[in-house]
């Protein structure tokens, strides 16, 4: 199964790259399975539903979010609507939508899609480890699954590292995602498992962390105006992973980082 995943997409720029390539990508790359974290699309904070169904008529399969998943008050009915958009599994389930979801491809394999969020430096939440544990119970790769997709949404290197050689043969990849700079070590851990500490954005570049640069350098002075952080408007540059699986054990063969540069129209 070859899996494309992009990372976090944040605002115009980085719908505007994604919008223009994703039917190249699944083209040019042979995707099965089209991922995509919509976690900041809609101005930087959150994602209305107007953007999800766009992002699904233009063929992305599941769509991931993050501790943004409820910025827009328009998307908790979507949430909870559609079975191909999911929100952290570590919170509490009286919050609006699901942790994980099955996406079934048309030749009979499937995908398990899970994401969670991390506990240092972020908003307090359940623990991730028994989150995808109990979800765990019930797939097993190669048996009653094709694959297993796995995000943690978090700030710290040491804890989304920590959790892919926890699933390290339990699961075809562990992807991270949330801070926004793609890393350079995308590889396959010694059991099998694929894995990346961040993916990285899908936005503005020339930007902080896809956000114009003068309020977050005032934060950085702790000069305080009120600035609130605004989007940046510049050319969005594509950053995703292929992972590709193995169809009798469902670990990954190889894990390969995409970059795309957009361009001014």
């Amino acid at each position: 199964m070859r899996i494309f995943y992009c990372g976090d997409i944040v605002a115009r720029p980085g719908r505007d790259v994604v919008t223009a390539n994703l039917a190249r990508i699944r083209q040019e790359y042979k995707v099965d399975v089209m991922l995509l974290n919509v976690e900041n699309a809609a101005h930087g904070f959150g994602v209305t539903p107007a953007i999800c169904r766009g992002f699904l008529e233009q063929g992305a399969d599941v769509l991931l979010t993050g501790n943004h998943f409820l910025n827009q008050a328009e998307i908790t009915s979507f949430l909870n609507d559609n079975k191909y958009i999911i929100r952290p599994a570590n919170i509490p389930e009286a919050n609006a939508g699901r942790g994980w979801t099955v996406f079934e491809l048309a030749d009979g394999r499937n995908i398990l899609v899970i994401q969670v969020l991390g506990r240092l430096f972020m908003e307090a939440v359940d623990c991730p480890v028994q989150a995808i544990d109990a979800i765990l119970q019930k797939f097993t790769l190669s048996k009653n699954i094709s694959a297993v997709f796995v995000d943690i949404h978090a700030e710290a290197t040491s804890e989304k590292l920590a959790l892919g050689y926890y699933l390290d043969g339990r699961v075809s990849c562990v992807a991270g995602t949330h801070t926004h700079v793609p890393t350079a070590d995308a590889r396959v851990l010694p059991s099998g498992t694929a894995y990346i500490t961040d993916v990285g954005m899908c936005g503005d570049y020339n930007s902080v962390l896809g956000f114009d640069i003068e309020a977050p350098i005032n934060r950085l002075r702790r000069h305080y105006v009120a600035d609130r952080l605004t989007p940046a408007k510049g050319v969005g540059t594509l950053y995703g992973i292929l992972v590709e699986t193995d169809d009798k054990t469902g670990l990954a063969q190889n894990i390969t980082q995409i970059k795309i540069e957009g361009r001014d129209n």
